[in-house]
């Protein structure tokens, strides 16, 4: 009877142990498939985005290569930030700056480009303006743009060229490169480029002339610039002081500091700092960011 019972016991043991590997196996391998269409996903997102993303800066570099270095980059620095200073918050910070890199990559590139466009426009007007008093047609002086000035306005200008030449309309292609480049001085030239198409007029003179207050516009940003640059200085210095200040005093003093880290009170000190630091910050921004 004995051994009866303790044979029923065993088979009871095996049939449970079954079922909870079952169980785990079953929930792996959902647990797979769910992680598996997240990455397939995550991985056409993220390869559409840059590839239009780098089509856009005339930037041709293989998305899926991308991809890979950025998964990489998702899996390793967190685990090395883990295993170099042992702290979860810490870890979640650098995943999600690894997380959100790429799209902050894209946009520091993009404006930095629109930015070089921009200081560009006055030299490339005016070439092209020259090149149209010497008798040259609007094609031909875009021409020696694109030969003359360097990226990334002689690739805007070519590729507008060979759209030209691909029997694209003429408004078409122009309403693709203001797509391109949103910049209130590319669209005066977009608008003058339209006006001289329709109603004609010496578009040499109205280019000259777009290129010179173009010209003294970025020179009137420059000295506003120069001038508020103190004033944005002091809102950097003024929001990373406070934090610098509670950096220090948490090694130089950890136990009275540590109640502001591990407290509900001290959280909510942390938080209420936190906002008042960032609203100043934004303040001054506001205050010294001055539209031209």
């Amino acid at each position: 009877m004995q051994s009866l019972y303790s044979l029923s016991a065993n088979v009871f043991l095996i049939m449970a142990i079954a079922c909870v590997f079952l169980m785990a196996a079953t929930l792996w391998w959902l647990l797979a498939q769910k992680g598996q269409t997240f990455l397939e996903n995550y991985k056409d997102t993220f390869t559409s985005t840059a590839s239009s993303n780098m089509a856009d800066m005339f930037l041709f570099i293989d998305p899926n290569r991308l991809f890979m270095l950025n998964v990489i980059a998702i899996i390793v620095l967190p685990l090395l930030v883990w295993l170099i200073f042992r702290d979860l918050p810490s870890m979640l910070a650098m995943l999600a700056i690894v997380i959100f890199l790429p799209t902050l990559s894209y946009q520091s590139m993009r404006r930095k480009r629109l930015k070089k466009i921009e200081a560009q426009l006055p030299d490339g007007l005016a070439m092209v303006s020259g090149a149209m008093r010497a008798g040259a047609s609007l094609s031909i002086a875009m021409e020696g743009l694109v030969k003359e000035q360097p990226p990334p306005l002689s690739q805007e200008f070519e590729l507008f060229l060979k759209e030209q030449r691909l029997g694209v309309d003429f408004d078409e292609s122009l309403k693709a490169m203001e797509k391109r480049i949103p910049i209130a001085d590319f669209s005066m030239l977009i608008t003058a480029l339209r006006i001289n198409r329709e109603v004609g007029g010496n578009l040499a003179e109205t280019m000259e002339s777009l290129g010179e207050t173009l010209r003294k516009k970025a020179m009137m940003e420059g000295k506003i610039e120069s001038l508020t640059a103190q004033g944005k200085l002091q809102g950097i210095v003024m929001t990373g002081l406070p934090v610098l200040l509670g950096i220090l005093l948490n090694f130089m003093e950890p136990e009275a500091m540590s109640k502001l880290w591990t407290t509900p009170i001290g959280w909510a000190i942390s938080v209420v700092i936190l906002i008042m630091l960032m609203m100043g910050y934004f303040l001054i921004r506001k205050i010294t960011s001055i539209d031209v």
